[in-house]
């Protein structure tokens, strides 16, 4: 009986977004339009850094960078929700389920890093501006970007050797539309105190880490903002800082619903919906932000085009 029980489970059965085959069909349209939006806007922004020398600057090299991220975190879940939006079961092997929760995990955690970074980077650019240039040198600039990915890979390792660890006795529905941490907690037969505490210890570490990182780059900013005696020059110092904090608030923010509440609450449709927010719409709000708000941007993709054109 014990070892009826305790049945190997080779793949997961994920119960998606909605049972609705109406539904299931406007959304699969409307996240495909979204996820191409993202893979055209992020890509087309990493692409125009490339090829315009007036944005071979820090601050673009990491914009780039959180361009691609971007596009990684968005593609290592979108696919295969698009997918499973036209089938009946929605199943993914236990492998496949697992990679995806590496990934996911990997450049989502790599992206709060990134941003962190891009806040120091805002720092440095505001109150040191006549060493700008050489403290954020190419070699110091490289060594920033290299730590957000190794925090990223390494807190991915972490979370998924430690839930491919897990034992699931015969029950492999997962309440979610993708592979995630409390959904399979919640299926396993195995004691998940020790994969629980280890992703309140972790993902508590980065979001402090990362968050006490960005408030005192930013309370520096603005102090210095502050003392500028002419209110012209403090509005264009702070307008170029607005376009990072809006896409900080909107990751920070999703990151602080999915897990800053208690496991008893996890993976239900309130973490559906903020998981769709978090992992599909932003990676597309991303560049129309960077891109609307930003002058040198503009500028860069109007005499791109008027070079294209000529």
């Amino acid at each position: 009986m014990q070892m009826r029980n305790k049945t190997l489970v080779t793949e997961f059965m994920l119960t998606g977004l909605t049972d609705i085959p109406e539904l299931q069909i406007l959304l699969f349209m409307m996240f495909t339009a979204v996820y191409a939006f993202t893979l055209v806007g992020n890509l087309g922004v990493i692409a125009l850094i490339r090829l315009s020398p007036q944005l071979h600057t820090p601050m673009y090299f990491f914009l780039s960078h959180l361009s691609f991220l971007d596009v990684c975190y968005s593609s290592s879940v979108t696919p295969k929700l698009l997918a499973d939006l036209l089938r009946e079961k929605k199943l993914i092997s236990s492998a496949g389920c697992f990679i995806q929760l590496y990934f996911y995990a990997a450049f989502a955690t790599t992206e709060c890093y990134l941003l962190a970074v891009m806040a120091y980077d805002r720092y440095v650019a505001i109150c040191s501006p006549l060493l700008y240039l050489v403290t954020m040198s190419l070699r110091k600039r490289v060594y920033l970007i290299a730590v957000a990915y190794a925090a990223g890979i390494v807190n991915a390792l972490v979370h998924t050797v430690a839930a491919s660890r897990l034992s699931f006795c015969g029950l492999n529905t997962l309440n979610h539309f993708y592979c995630e941490g409390p959904p399979l907690f919640a299926i396993s037969c195995s004691d998940v105190s020790f994969n629980e505490l280890l992703m309140f210890v972790c993902v508590g570490f980065n979001l402090i880490t990362t968050v006490v990182t960005i408030l005192v780059s930013y309370t520096c900013i603005l102090t210095t903002i502050l003392k500028i005696s002419s209110s012209k020059s403090r509005q264009k110092t702070f307008s170029t800082c607005t376009s990072h904090l809006i896409v900080i608030i909107i990751f920070f923010g999703g990151l602080s619903v999915m897990y800053a509440r208690p496991s008893s609450r996890q993976s239900h449709n309130l973490d559906k919906i903020v998981s769709v927010l978090y992992i599909v719409v932003t990676p597309m709000v991303n560049p129309m932000i960077y891109s609307l708000r930003n002058n040198e941007v503009r500028n860069a993709f109007r005499k791109f085009l008027g070079r294209s054109i000529f």
